[in-house]
């Protein structure tokens, strides 16, 4: 029976890369010529963005998003946490990397497959779904209507089999 799986990822190796981009024309740039904005990656989920002002913190903040589009990385993958005052004053915020869909955003997209009234199934799978059905053709409609509903999520529709 054919199926497909609907993950959320989002590749590491390319967020690192936007990261070390990111940090290197900052470097090389006039305006952040002896602040203390920066940028920390702990390697697995987090961004932390440090600049000296709001402004520099949404200067460092546009200059990562602008890395990560270029690396083929959604925005709708970034939580954004609060923007914190931290030592010296200066400015902090943390933003975490999104992996994985989430149980209520699950039952929603469920939710949305079934109100199509296609013969098809969809099953939570830990932090994906399975969707199975007897054509292929209804297979290709879901796909297309969840790429028309945004769930603030960065879908990915995989392993497709016959």
């Amino acid at each position: 029976m054919p199926s497909f799986d609907i993950v959320s990822k989002v590749d590491t190796q390319e967020v690192d890369n936007a990261v070390n981009q990111a940090k290197k024309e900052m470097s090389q740039r006039y305006d952040f010529k002896g602040t203390k904005s920066e940028i920390e990656w702990d390697g697995e989920e987090a961004i932390t963005l440090i600049g000296d002002d709001d402004y520099k913190l949404k200067a460092v903040t546009d200059m990562l998003q602008d890395k990560l589009v270029k690396r083929k990385i959604s925005l709708k993958a970034l939580d954004y946490g609060k923007i914190e005052d931290a030592a010296g004053d200066t400015k902090k915020q943390k933003i975490t990397i999104v992996q994985g869909i989430a149980a209520d955003k699950a039952k929603a997209i469920v939710k949305h497959i079934k109100d199509k009234k296609l013969k098809v199934q969809a099953q939570i799978q830990g932090d994906q779904l399975r969707v199975t059905g007897k054509k292929i053709d209804d297979l290709q409609t879901v796909i297309a209507a969840l790429k028309e509903k945004s769930f603030d999520l960065d879908l990915q529709f995989e392993n497709m089999r016959d």
